[in-house]
């Protein structure tokens, strides 16, 4: 086992990941779309909300335990669903899974997994999330739903801000694909990631386990990169919720809302809970801040809505307090899995979940509270609110 006690934030997991992981596999994991305006914005407005540091109150015995979707947690985050967690690390859906059940926070696997669904029921035995894009095929999308079902999936979180695929400079410079294509660029990168290199050879799984053999036409990785292009679905609309959350039955959550218009529309569409996210700012450049549109999303899902959790920018245990402030139930990290993912594996995602219980423990108590369950908006300076 690899000692960990110097490690001490998620900056030390990324850089050791930019380190281990091949080029093209960071990047993606690295990158926003176009200018990267938008993925900046969602980190930096999180440090612009200050806390209210309170003194001499009693702190003892503080609890960080809650519910998402009713679901008991050990504090309020989830590992989001994000592509290619596999080409992170071998097997790298399986290895965070693995990590968040025995930590006790949800884990949500994304369509574009390398593990598929099947892999992940099979090395877990706590019911996860599977996470649903829309594509054209809409037989696929049913047999998906029903191969969650069957996996005794407990939600299904359908990703609403994909229905074109947003430009990421990096990918297309780097010619993104899983498994990487043997070019003199890729194999001398990967001639100096050996580690990445042994564990990769070790595991069968280095493609999309979802669709692969399961998608009409899609039996190799030729025939794979030409049906994923053109599958995203650009016709989605409301109308098509209706549908998903009838053949699921069970928790739908709806993410990518950032409008609260939208926030307005999945409450009358019947989700449990919403996500506010940008997906990472991958898709709209120059759209804002997760965080700085949550409060309008509040305001207006009302205290009648779905549950609303937040994605997109979180780094540390205090984003996650300054989303619960804001009126977050919960909260979905995925770059800072995915980095502690590259650089550990399963160890890796098990330590940045204890760094950020840490950070969200410690920083409650300077806020003078004991429960998360029980912080507002009083715990941050009152422009900030």
């Amino acid at each position: 086992m690899a000692d960990l006690t110097k490690i001490t934030c998620l900056d030390d997991l990324q850089r050791i990941a930019r380190r281990k992981v091949p080029k093209m596999f960071y990047d993606y994991a690295d990158s926003g779309a176009w200018t990267e305006t938008t993925y900046r914005a969602n980190q930096e407005d999180f440090q612009k909300i200050k806390f209210r540091q309170r003194v001499a109150v009693n702190i003892e015995n503080r609890n960080l335990r809650s519910k998402m979707l009713g679901q008991d947690v050990t504090m309020p985050v989830a590992l989001a669903p994000t592509g290619s967690t596999g080409m992170q690390h071998p097997d790298g859906e399986i290895l965070a899974a693995r990590a968040a059940e025995r930590f006790g926070v949800p884990f949500c696997l994304s369509t574009m997994s390398i593990c598929s669904i099947e892999d992940i029921a099979a090395h877990t035995s706590a019911p996860f999330w599977f996470q649903q894009y829309i594509m054209r095929d809409r037989d696929f999308n049913e047999r998906l739903i029903d191969r969650a079902k069957a996996a005794n999936c407990s939600a299904l979180v359908v990703t609403l801000d994909l229905q074109v695929l947003g430009q990421r400079h990096k990918d297309i410079k780097n010619g993104l694909s899983a498994p990487p294509k043997p070019t003199i660029p890729n194999l001398l990168n990967l001639a100096l990631k050996p580690e990445w290199v042994w564990k990769m050879s070790r595991t069968q799984r280095r493609t999309f386990g979802n669709i692969v053999g399961h998608a009409k036409g899609v039996d190799d990785l030729s025939s794979l990169s030409s049906w994923t292009a053109e599958q995203f679905d650009p016709s989605l609309n409301w109308n098509d919720i209706e549908w998903i959350k009838n053949r699921w039955g069970g928790k739908l959550v709806l993410k990518g809302i950032l409008d609260p218009e939208d926030a307005r529309l999945a409450k009358e569409a019947g989700a449990d809970a919403i996500v506010v996210s940008n997906h990472g700012g991958r898709q709209l450049d120059g759209a804002p801040s997760a965080i700085s549109m949550l409060p309008s999303i509040m305001q207006a899902i009302g205290t009648d809505g779905p549950e609303v959790w937040l994605d997109s920018g979180i780094r540390s245990g205090q984003d996650v307090l300054r989303a619960i402030a804001l009126g977050a139930k919960g909260t979905m990290i995925g770059r800072a899995f995915l980095y502690a993912l590259g650089a550990y594996g399963e160890e890796g995602v098990t330590k940045i979940l204890q760094i950020i219980r840490n950070e969200l423990d410690i920083t409650l108590g300077f806020c003078g509270q004991t429960d998360i369950n029980k912080v507002t908006a009083d715990i941050l300076l009152p422009q900030q609110r």
